[in-house]
């Protein structure tokens, strides 16, 4: 993974949403320094998509988010499975139960007020 000065913000983006799982009921993500390169990569990309889309709606970064699981060569399958490539979650925003709306919008809200984005 290249060195990013967005590295930071998604570091921070990513331990929130691991916690937030937690809090849902759902196990944690690795911690930043543990997770798989992809996952780190992935992180920052949703970051530079704030960063360019401050007031994009939570759907967007959906959408972003998405494009970038197809792009990497993810499928939609009931059961996630990392090393498969394969994730529930890649439905239209529509779609998403409750939990994953609200946690795409923390994510927005998390970038927005670390890089002074409000």
């Amino acid at each position: 993974m290249k060195n990013s000065k967005l590295e930071p913000i998604a570091r921070v983006v990513h331990e929130a949403l691991s916690a937030w799982r937690v809090a849902n009921g759902q196990d944690p993500y690795q911690s930043w320094d543990l997770a798989p390169d992809w996952m780190r990569q992935s992180t920052i990309e949703s970051v530079e998509h704030v960063l360019k889309n401050p007031d994009g709606p939570a759907s967007t970064q959906h959408r972003q988010w998405m494009a970038q699981k197809k792009r990497d060569g993810w499928v939609f399958g009931p059961t996630r499975d990392d090393k498969r490539k394969i994730h529930p979650l890649l439905v239209p925003y529509s779609k998403l139960p409750r939990q994953e709306r609200l946690k795409d919008a923390l994510l927005i809200a998390i970038v927005k007020s670390l890089s002074g984005k409000r």
